[in-house]
């Protein structure tokens, strides 16, 4: 009797539901219907598909599990992973330095041997460790309704050694990430070692830029290796101001579309207007014209929310980039 009341309990809660989903006249998707049954999170919108990057949830607590809720609780179905919560979950060698948030970071010579140690057992552990933690977590994250499109691991850089590069390529792939992303290289022999390396094991570098973003900052990286991509930052981009106009980077998306594996999302103001970050809707990133264009032109470029602006009192990190997915939800289906 108590299985009956219960399952027309949820009958009746699942068809009230669908009724104030219809009754409140906006668009139902068939995902729509899916995700109100499942309980899985959707954040694909008109053919976009909006993520986040797990960096958003930085000021709060990140292990694999607990960024996998925030994903729920934001309603985001596809992700950037940042690599620490990943790598620790795999077994990464733990740091022997510990900071206290906002200390200063000036080594004593002891903690500076202990880091150069411990570098070299990170190196040393990226090099042999096998891939089963990555594609269980895989699993475990697509199961949720949460899909990995881009890794971003602190394994990519000049002083890192080949095989932490190929381990960082072939933990992406593991994961079901389609890139790793980096800061763009100052030198470009970098990006052609990555690009190399990238082309061994097909998975793309999706190439971020801060304020040093212009049109053809890319264009050397890109024509080092076709595996060599742009995760194109465009808060950043508007807020390096100059030539970086809101008609420059909606030109610069349609002419690089083919090889943008990934962007960021955020509001900043332009660098003649401070250059701030911002709460969206107060910035001068023309958030409605790029997501419109990917709308429009069908680009299959995930828009990944980027949380920098700063936290209001009495609200999170999940909360806000909860607001952020709203805010694009709205501008897509408007």
């Amino acid at each position: 009797m108590k299985s009956n009341h219960s399952r027309r309990s949820f009958l009746r809660n699942s068809s009230f539901a669908t009724l104030a989903l219809i009754c409140s006249g906006q668009p139902v998707s068939a995902n729509s219907f899916s995700s109100l049954f499942d309980g899985k999170p959707n954040s694909k919108i008109k053919g976009v598909q909006i993520g986040a990057i797990t960096y958003s949830w930085r000021s709060m607590p990140g292990s694999v599990d607990q960024l996998l809720q925030y994903c729920i609780d934001c309603n985001i179905s596809a992700i950037e992973l940042m690599g620490d919560a990943v790598e620790e979950y795999a077994g990464k060698p733990a740091n022997p330095v510990k900071f206290a948030p906002g200390q200063p970071r000036q080594l004593t010579d002891e903690q500076k041997a202990q880091m150069a140690q411990y570098q070299k057992d990170v190196a040393a552990w990226r090099a042999s460790v096998g891939m089963e933690k990555f594609e269980a977590l895989r699993k475990q994250y697509q199961k949720a309704g949460v899909s990995i499109y881009a890794f971003k691991p602190n394994a990519l850089n000049p002083n890192n050694t080949d095989a932490e590069i190929e381990y960082a390529l072939k933990a992406a792939k593991a994961l079901g990430a389609a890139s790793v992303t980096v800061e763009l290289p100052n030198k470009p022999e970098h990006s052609e070692r990555l690009g190399k390396l990238a082309e061994k094991h097909k998975v793309y570098i999706g190439y971020h830029a801060h304020t040093q973003a212009t049109d053809t900052a890319w264009d050397l990286a890109l024509s080092q290796s076709p595996y060599n991509s742009m995760n194109l930052d465009c808060g950043h981009y508007i807020a390096a101001g100059g030539k970086n106009t809101k008609e420059s980077l909606l030109a610069l998306i349609e002419a690089k579309h083919d090889r943008i594996t990934s962007m960021h999302i955020k509001d900043r103001k332009s660098k003649e207007n401070g250059g701030a970050n911002m709460v969206w809707g107060n910035g001068n990133t023309p958030l409605k014209e790029i997501l419109n264009l990917l709308k429009e032109k069908k680009y299959k470029i995930p828009a990944t929310i980027e949380l920098e602006y700063d936290i209001p009192s009495g609200s999170d990190a999940v909360k806000e980039t909860k607001i952020c997915f709203e805010y694009a939800r709205k501008l897509l289906e408007a």
